[in-house]
């Protein structure tokens, strides 16, 4: 699916996604087998340092992917069986699933329509004894209100830990999201602003999460090459192909930065005055490194989401309200999962749709794709 072909005739076929990759990205590699290191290594190293510079945190380390950089970053701040983390019903159903895999419980709060971020203001409303941890996740290339997380989670004693697989590049009054609670958790997947096919990377600030993180990726030892293992540990380490191609992508990051902002302003151009739609944008504090570009529909969003369909274009639906996730209804029965609950998560699904905004996509495919939406509502 991401490395579809874009063919460009009378009848365009328009991917959802495709990597902005090149030679490059494949000259990268050269080195990891001209030395013959192609696990974890020098690259590795490398990756970690230029994220942590970016990013703005003291300490980082490298996971698989991004489900299991939340997994790990739960573990390192102590949240297990027991445990309650708030989550936002809107999102990929990996934030809540890497709460279960912790041993945690996820508990859902609604969002804010306007912005589809959690909203802080419902958060008191479920609030236990057992909560622990308040997990943000910043959507489609925006920052969360991050004031009010940080100053909800200072007053009720709650752990941070920042949701930030599409928010490379994004920030909250000018510091870099990810940088704000006690761990930040990336995502490099393929359709990611920064890909390394998969990967994922935990920042925090704080030295004993940070070796707790050590020891929970590597087998229970903080260096490899030894088999004495002080604690419990696993395997979740990247390795230096990754590594290298991660180098190479943050390398190009202004430029893919710069490519998805010019994007997303021509598509606002050419949809402006259609009222049929809103545009999702950020709010004041937050820039927008746009991750899809999203729009909500007057009407239930699959007739036009077929529509585009029919034409070529690779529409994709907003994300399935975990209240309403089958695999949920019988592990969290006790919560009141009723769609009442989460008006905003569920009329966000069922409005809202993502278009394409990769930094290959050309104007005339952009042009293509706004003016099918034009002749759909008979424009």
């Amino acid at each position: 699916m991401f490395f579809s072909k874009i063919v460009v005739e009378n009848n365009m076929n328009i991917p959802q996604m495709s990597p902005f990759i090149g030679m490059e990205e494949y000259e990268s590699m050269r080195e990891c087998f001209e030395t013959n290191w192609l696990t974890e290594g020098p690259k590795a190293k490398q990756f970690v340092d230029k994220l942590c510079g970016i990013i703005g945190v003291e300490y980082g380390v490298l996971a698989p992917n991004g489900t299991l950089a939340l997994y790990l970053g739960l573990k390192a701040l102590g949240i297990g069986e027991g445990d309650e983390v708030i989550v936002p019903n809107f999102t990929f159903i990996a934030s809540a699933n890497a709460v279960l895999l912790a041993g945690a419980t996820p508990v859902f709060v609604d969002v804010e329509l306007e912005s589809l971020q959690i909203d802080i203001k419902k958060c008191k409303d479920v609030l236990t004894k057992s909560t622990k941890a308040l997990m943000p996740v910043h959507m489609y290339g925006a920052s969360c209100n991050m004031t009010q997380v940080t100053d909800f989670a200072k007053k009720y004693n709650l752990k941070i830990i920042e949701d930030a697989a599409q928010a490379m590049g994004v920030t909250w009054k000018g510091k870099h999201c990810g940088s704000f609670g006690d761990a930040g958790c990336f995502s490099f997947f393929a359709d990611k602003t920064i890909a390394t096919i998969e990967g994922g990377f935990i920042g925090t600030n704080d030295k004993s999460v940070h070796e707790n993180l050590l020891y929970l990726r590597n087998h229970g030892r903080i260096k490899s090459g030894t088999f004495i293992h002080p604690q419990v540990g696993y395997n979740f380490r990247m390795n230096d192909i990754q590594a290298a191609i991660g180098l190479t992508q943050l390398s190009k990051r202004e430029l893919i930065y710069k490519k998805k902002q010019y994007i997303y302003d021509f598509y606002c151009q050419q949809l402006s005055g259609i009222k049929q739609i809103r545009i999702l944008k950020s709010m004041d504090n937050s820039n927008l490194v746009p991750f899809r570009f999203a729009i909500m529909t007057e009407e239930k969003q699959e007739f036009l989401n077929d529509y585009l369909t029919k034409k070529g274009i690779e529409s994709r639906t907003f994300f399935y309200p975990l209240n309403k996730q089958p695999c949920f209804s019988q592990l969290l029965n006790k919560q009141n999962l009723k769609d009442e609950n989460f008006k905003n998560s569920v009329y966000a699904y069922d409005h809202g749709l993502c278009l394409p905004i990769y930094p290959s996509l050309i104007d005339r495919q952009i042009k293509y794709i706004c003016d099918t939406i034009k002749k759909y509502y008979g424009l």
